[in-house]
């Protein structure tokens, strides 16, 4: 398989916010996996943990959408105010039917983005909140003048306003969020974003809540009532090999099953091009963003665990999905301006699963690491022949070209050679991650059984570069031009 890069810059820009993550009050992603209270005996700053802070910030996470989710529409934010003791407590009716404490709130959000480096995403509550409940709450995180709100703030402790940089006007109201027709929603949205006022100097990115798959009627619906007041619309599309009702096992499956994932994972590619055909009627020139804000597999919860935690054990199987959603992102970055998988830790394809003291990073983790490179990177063209299990994505950043390539075969290894316009100058890094079995993963007694290893079987010739793909490996090779 012989592909040319055209080695030129396409002028499309790979955000960084296509790696954003997203993390909502369900099961123990956010209590016990990214906040244990500041009185925990796991080390943590500020109630938060050191490890996973460190782990994620390593992968360089660009944005975290909080706290839904099918949560964030029934979510009232001044629960979560003034000393955690006095705080209201609430029943998670979506997830497990737990009892909440409100301990971690909008203060702990924001410290948690702080520590992260990264932007927020907040998403409102429109199934069961207020306009005027939407409205206070962006009074209150980005208000720096005097203002009932902004004063209540000082109340509770931090004077300066935070920076938010993206806030979701509902979810998924289609469903969970109000089971709404897509006429009501947009007259809705209309509404409630009227009152996301801009108190700043910061321009609010409003995302209205999107279709459901292949739900082109809502897109086509919500572009034509309310495109002029949206800068994205959301897109939400999980992985289930065996269907919504069964789901099937992280763990144990066949060979059919594999490649059954991967293919619906490639589905992702129509999805945008179909969606995006409606949103060009309306929008050519592309200035609304796909927002696919939830995406990743749906497994059957792991046995013994809490159904309603959504925790699934993650394999090499769940890195390839990584790498060929990624890369099809990549192809679609005219229209893609961010995306968030789910969940960020311990729910559906985490990029770390946590118990008690004891942290792990899962193959999925690992994919974003080695595509980290591509963050803010431009997309460059390429042409040439197609293998019907190989995806990739060729970018370039100043002199540095980053190829990465994903073989999802289960058996087959594959011989690739790109012809680059100039001549190849070194190559600066090449790394990848591969499984010796379709379900290797990572566990909190074997934590590197997929891990990130120095790749060494490529060979360079002046301006071709020739690489052996192993079978269920992703791969990330960084030359210079």
């Amino acid at each position: 398989m012989t592909i040319k890069i055209a080695n030129t810059k396409s002028g499309t820009t790979i955000s960084k916010y296509i790696y954003g993550h997203f993390a909502e009050h369900l099961g123990r992603c956010i209590y016990e996996g990214l906040y244990v209270g500041e009185d925990s005996p796991i080390p943590n700053k500020n109630g938060m943990r050191i490890d996973v802070v460190e782990a994620l910030r390593n992968i360089q996470i660009p944005v975290l959408r909080w706290p839904g989710g099918c949560f964030a529409d029934e979510y009232h934010w001044k629960d979560g105010l003034g000393p955690k003791e006095a705080r209201k407590t609430m029943v998670n009716t979506h997830w497990g039917g737990v009892t909440e404490n409100n301990h971690f709130g909008t203060h702990e959000f924001f410290e948690l983005v702080k520590q992260l480096d990264c932007d927020a995403y907040v998403n409102g509550n429109v199934g069961s909140g207020t306009v005027q409940e939407m409205s206070e709450w962006v009074e209150y995180i980005t208000m720096d003048g005097i203002s009932p709100m902004a004063d209540l703030r000082r109340e509770n402790g931090h004077d300066s306003s935070w920076p938010m940089k993206f806030f979701g006007v509902g979810n998924e109201n289609w469903g969970c969020g109000g089971n709404m027709r897509p006429e009501y929603y947009a007259d809705l949205y209309r509404r409630y974003q009227t009152y996301v006022r801009q108190y700043g100097d910061q321009k609010i990115y409003k995302v209205a809540g999107g279709a459901n798959v292949d739900d082109y009627h809502w897109t086509e619906t919500l572009m034509k009532n309310a495109h002029w007041l949206m800068d994205g619309l959301s897109l939400h599309y999980y992985v289930h090999p065996q269907g919504w009702e069964t789901k099937g096992s992280s763990l144990a499956f066949d060979e059919a099953e594999w490649f059954v994932t991967c293919e619906k994972a490639a589905f992702m590619d129509e999805l945008i091009t179909r969606h995006s055909a409606i949103m060009d009627q309306y929008d050519p020139e592309k200035r609304v963003g796909i927002i696919v804000d939830e995406w990743g597999t749906w497994f059957s919860a792991e046995p013994g665990t809490n159904p309603g935690f959504l925790y699934q054990q993650n394999t090499i199987r769940d890195a390839m999905v990584a790498a060929i959603t990624l890369n099809i992102f990549h192809k679609h970055a005219d229209r893609v301006h961010m995306a968030n998988i789910a969940q960020t830790v311990n729910v559906l394809q985490a990029m770390i699963l946590t118990d008690g003291e004891q942290m792990v990073k899962t193959p999925s983790y690992h994919v974003f690491d080695l595509y980290k490179v591509h963050q803010d990177a431009e997309t460059i063209d390429s042409y040439g022949e197609q293998s019907e299990h190989i995806t990739y994505t060729i970018s370039k950043k100043e002199d540095t070209v980053h190829l990465s390539i994903c073989n999802f075969d289960v058996t087959a290894t594959e011989s690739l050679s790109f012809s680059l316009e100039s001549a190849i100058k070194e190559v600066k890094e090449a790394r990848y991650i591969v499984g010796d079995v379709m379900n290797a993963h990572n566990d909190f007694d074997h934590p590197d059984t997929v891990t990130i290893q120095t790749f060494e079987d490529f060979q360079v010739a002046e301006e071709q570069l020739s690489v052996t793909v192993p079978p269920m490996s992703v791969l990330t090779i960084s030359l210079s031009v």
